[in-house]
């Protein structure tokens, strides 16, 4: 009852705060970008002056957003949030140190070299885990699920290559990333990239449990081209060639 209302109208100040977050990163608005007045988003949500103020609250605690009063004033855009492309999906993160690009990066150079230690050392437990991961990334139909499943079959690949310390440092790493996120969303025909990622997932398990490696040094070629853009930077791990 009347103790439960500051925990109602926080929910409805994170619902408005991420529909004004939603409308910021899918339309590219830019730094400055007018959003409106406060007494104008109270009128379009239907919201109080006291959700209101959680409201801008958190978007100003994203960096989102900055408020400046008097005329001509209002509520305009004051960053924008760091964003990434990874295969099918686009990334919006909350500003962080180390950046969430650097972040990403770690995690794929990690996962490199797990991948190329478990294709030595998986066993017949992590083939099967491998291939149980597999069937989660291919009925996830929403991007942040999806996202999510391919975290987590890197992490069982992690497992398989036996060796402790990177598997905790890429835990670390993958945690580290979850805890920035802000939103995943598929790019724009996103069906063949998405299609794509499914079939190159499923030969490196594949090349793996029949421990051929010619297929897995394709596979995995084939993994890491184009993989992850950012800043106009390509930081996508190649796999060297054989002579």
């Amino acid at each position: 009852m009347q103790p439960r209302e500051p925990a109602l109208r926080s929910s409805r100040a994170e619902r408005v705060a991420a529909d004004l977050e939603h409308e910021i990163l899918s339309a590219r608005l830019p730094v400055g970008a007018h959003l409106g007045r406060r007494s104008e988003i109270m009128d379009r949500f239907g919201i109080s002056p006291t959700v209101m103020n959680e409201t801008l609250r958190i978007l100003r605690d994203r960096d989102l957003v900055t408020v400046r009063p008097g005329p001509g004033g209002g509520i305009t855009v004051a960053s924008a949030p760091p964003q990434v492309h990874l295969g099918a999906l686009d990334l919006w993160f909350q500003p962080s140190t180390p950046h969430p690009l650097d972040l990403l990066e770690a995690r794929l150079y990690l996962e490199f070299g797990l991948t190329k230690a478990a294709f030595e050392r998986a066993t017949s437990d992590d083939i099967a885990a491998m291939r149980s991961a597999m069937a989660t990334m291919q009925t996830s139909t929403e991007p942040a699920q999806f996202f999510d499943a391919v975290l987590a079959f890197h992490g069982v690949i992690a497992v398989a290559a036996h060796i402790p310390v990177l598997e905790g440092m890429h835990q670390l790493v993958v945690t580290s990333i979850k805890a920035v996120l802000s939103r995943v969303v598929f790019v724009s025909d996103h069906e063949p990239l998405l299609t794509k990622s499914l079939e190159v997932h499923n030969d490196i398990v594949a090349a793996i449990a029949l421990h051929d490696q010619p297929s897995f040094i394709d596979a995995l070629d084939r993994h890491d081209q184009d993989l992850i853009r950012g800043d106009d930077l390509d930081r996508t791990p190649h796999t060297p060639q054989q002579p």
